[in-house]
């Protein structure tokens, strides 16, 4: 045997920081931020060294124009003039056998640090010049100066791509941190504000018991989205408080018509038992009987409308002739007291479950023909669009137009005593609505053109 106890789930008290929705979003929008500031950067980077080349290969360019104009009579000067736009540029003039004809200053007496081979569009580094640091950025170009074909080689050891690194660096050191804890600080400071009434909704969800379901959770007074969960709570916890009190009342009512029947028997019980000899028993047991047919009823009814409550009313579908169907419940309950007329449409098809189908008509028809002074009308319809409906009108006095929906709650009776005596419960039309609503249809109440009531039952038309 099992002797171990009830195993609880214990209550989580504040959750941890990494686990809430708080930490979650300022951590996915920090690394989301931090790779999208590095791209950025990494983008940067790249259009500010490609505009670093470009920067200085025009200048290299114009420095070999400058180069070819300064030839005079096909004789170079001594040094090459000095670049006009980049003061750090070095150039070589070169033979076609690679032979320096001219260089700048600090190339003088050096042989050629760079060579252009025919068909290359690149200087190729030679190992003349090795105290010469490598240039960043080199350009070879071939003229003709006086007739004789040259090479005019330039390099510069320019500094812009280093203080394009040096900026990078410190962007990326300095600001992505920087701007990060920014941003984390910011989307913390945000969200929490954002979810400041969430909070609040939690904390007032958690106080709200069963008891007293009358409170509601406070509202934002906003139109987004936490203003609509929170308006969306409070109209759950209105249906579950108007759901709660329909049970409540339910059982009450349901006790107490439970009680009637049960204190009639009991009651002609004993007086029967107090006088065994003289008591007519035969007319004891008939009361008995009647009252117990009665309980049993009302116990049918209350489980029909728990089932309707389990949403179980409608087990089964097939299609069924309403014409016929209301036919066969009018020939069961034909009554000498009042006439009861058909007039049926043929095709009037419904899919559902005729078992319950039957009883909401015979539960209106029922209703019709206790209140009715001498006749009651069932008519069979078409109801364009795509609807049929059972119309059963009686010449009876009417049911006041502010008691209309009324009717259909569970027992409620207008004539109380009279009601009684006849043995409704006043569940009757209340099963009848639900059994309307399970298949999709609907009841309401009208006057009748010649006084009494008119009850319409609208049903969907079964397709083919």
């Amino acid at each position: 045997m099992n002797t171990a106890g009830p195993t609880y789930r214990r209550r989580p008290g504040r959750r941890r920081a990494a686990a809430t929705v708080r930490t979650r979003v300022t951590g996915v929008a920090g690394l989301a931020l931090t790779l999208a500031v590095t791209l950025g950067l990494v983008l940067l980077y790249l259009l500010q060294v490609g505009s670093a080349h470009r920067t200085a290969d025009d200048e290299l360019r114009t420095y070999a124009v400058q180069i070819e104009q300064s030839a005079q009579g096909g004789a170079w000067p001594r040094p090459l003039p000095a670049s006009a736009l980049d003061a750090q540029a070095q150039a070589q003039v070169l033979a076609p056998d690679g032979a320096v004809l001219a260089s700048t200053r600090s190339l003088e007496g050096m042989t050629a640090v760079y060579a252009l081979p025919a068909g290359a569009a690149a200087p190729v580094r030679q190992k003349a010049g090795p105290g010469l640091p490598d240039a960043e950025r080199v350009l070879g170009t071939r003229a003709t100066v006086d007739g004789r074909p040259v090479v005019i080689v330039m390099f510069t050891p320019t500094n812009l791509l280093k203080e394009v690194n040096e900026t990078f660096a410190r962007l990326l050191l300095i600001g992505v941190p920087g701007i990060l804890l920014l941003a984390c600080g910011t989307v913390w400071l945000v969200v929490g504000r954002a979810l400041r009434p969430v909070e609040r909704i939690r904390r007032t969800v958690t106080e709200i018991t069963a008891a007293d379901l009358t409170r509601r959770v406070p509202e934002p007074g906003t139109d987004d989205e936490i203003g609509d969960l929170a308006r969306t709570m409070n109209d759950m916890l209105a249906r579950l408080d108007e759901s709660a009190g329909r049970q409540r009342r339910f059982v009450a009512d349901a006790s107490h018509e439970l009680r009637s029947p049960l204190a009639a028997i009991r009651t002609t019980l004993e007086v029967g038992l107090a006088h065994p000899d003289t008591a007519p028993w035969p007319q004891i047991a008939r009361r008995a009987a009647r009252q117990s047919g009665r309980l049993e009823t009302l116990v049918q009814q209350l489980l029909l409308l728990a089932r309707s409550d389990d949403r179980q009313l409608l087990a089964r579908r097939a299609p069924v002739d309403l014409g016929e169907l209301v036919e066969d419940v009018r020939a069961t309950s034909a009554t000498a007291r009042v006439s009861v007329e058909l007039d049926r449409r043929d095709d009037c098809m419904v899919l559902g479950d005729h078992d319950s189908l039957g009883r909401m008509v015979r539960n209106v028809l029922d209703n019709a023909t206790r209140h009715a002074r001498h006749r009651v009308l069932v008519s069979v319809m078409d109801l364009p669009p795509g609807q049929v409906g059972v119309e059963i009108t009686d010449d009876g006095p009417g049911i006041p137009a502010q008691e209309r929906d009324r009717v259909f709650d569970r027992f409620v009776r207008l004539d109380a005593s009279r009601e009684l005596t006849s043995g409704s419960s006043g569940l009757g039309l209340a099963i009848a609505k639900e059994i309307a609503t399970a298949h999709g249809g609907r009841i309401a109440i009208a006057d009748s053109p010649g006084g009494g009531a008119s009850v319409r039952i609208t049903l969907p038309r079964a397709t083919p």
